[in-house]
């Protein structure tokens, strides 16, 4: 049953598909809201995707870690995924759905299941976690998933959960697969493999930012865009910083990826998504801050901490947006002065 399930995808999976995702800019991996009575919270988790995509998202992700995804059962990740697939049909807006597992033929299953939602454009894939296999190993893995899944895969790559270590190498060769589009880069760190690969990526091979703190480092040194939770507090500030890096606006740029570093290690001091619930829900955008076990709510002192940073961002933008006034009106005024003549 499982090989007939695989040869039908492999008949249907897209040809061609790779560098046809529109990976630029910034994608938010959604959180899961939960009401009160434990359910998904699946209204607030709809209001939540509109509200990132009004504010420059170029996409979201459903189903990622941020998700809580390994906390849901089956029904409730296709409510969640149903829900993020509504939103980007009607918005035109890039879904990435969380797949995959550790076992390859899991993994084809997990990838199986997407071909229910035309609106996803990508899969973002884990390299296994736990087996460890070796470099050729995962590559075998990602060969195999690219050539029957029925959309293009982003490879996680995240090695303080894997377990698994890759070098740039491998990563260019994962990105020279056949429906590979990109790899949401997740080191904990910009390292040598980081530089290495963008500065010789695949063709079609997009390289996205997966730690929020140094997606401004990343974005300048060549970055597509990334996925960030952080983003779900400050979307459209984020979505000015892969543009601004994108028109070489270097100085505003620098500026921004500090502030914007900030608030990303507030949101981080404490297990992910906990903090940005807790946001949110002082925010009155999701009825709860509401995590499932193993994970515990975020401390009140850290939901505070990544407010005032929120906001100091926000008084920042005010004072931006008021001196770029002044500026413009003393422009004007400048037109209007009687301009006095040389003498002959």
């Amino acid at each position: 049953m499982a090989q007939d399930t695989t040869q039908d995808i492999a008949r249907t999976a897209p040809q061609g598909t790779a560098g046809t995702v529109p990976l630029h800019g910034i994608h938010v991996p959604l959180v899961t809201p939960f009401a009160p009575s434990g359910e998904v919270a699946a209204g607030a988790l709809e209001a939540l995707a509109h509200e990132v995509l009004d504010a420059g998202a170029t996409g979201i992700v459903a189903l990622g870690t941020t998700g809580e995804a390994a906390a849901l059962d089956e029904e409730e990740r296709d409510l969640v995924t149903g829900v993020c697939a509504r939103v980007c049909g009607e918005r035109g807006a890039v879904l990435t759905v969380g797949a995959g597992a550790s076992g390859t033929r899991a993994a084809e299953a997990s990838l199986a299941g997407l071909a229910r939602w035309p609106q996803a454009g990508a899969a973002l894939v884990t390299v296994p976690s736990f087996v460890r296999p070796s470099a050729a190993g995962v590559l075998a893995h990602f060969e195999r998933l690219a050539a029957v899944s029925p959309v293009p895969l982003v490879v996680y790559h995240v090695p303080y959960r894997t377990g698994q270590p890759l070098d740039a190498t491998t990563l260019r060769a994962l990105g020279s697969l056949p429906g590979v589009v990109g790899v949401k880069y997740a080191v904990g760190a910009l390292d040598q493999d980081a530089v290495e690969l963008l500065g010789d990526r695949p063709a079609g091979f997009d390289v996205l930012a997966g730690d929020d703190v140094h997606v401004s480092a990343m974005l300048a040194l060549g970055a597509s865009g990334g996925i960030l939770a952080s983003a779900h507090l400050a979307t459209e500030r984020f979505a000015e910083l892969a543009a601004a890096w994108r028109a070489g606006d270097a100085v505003h740029a620098r500026t921004l990826g500090h502030a914007l570093a900030g608030l990303s290690a507030a949101t981080f001091a404490e297990p992910s998504p906990g903090v940005v619930k807790g946001v949110l829900h002082a925010q009155g955008r999701i009825p709860t801050p509401d995590v499932r076990l193993p994970l515990l709510p975020a401390s009140q002192a850290a939901v505070t901490a990544a407010l005032e940073r929120l906001d100091t961002l926000t008084r920042a933008r005010t004072r931006e947006a008021r001196g770029g006034h002044t500026r413009r009106k003393a422009s004007r005024m400048g037109d209007l002065t009687p301009k006095r003549e040389s003498p002959e």
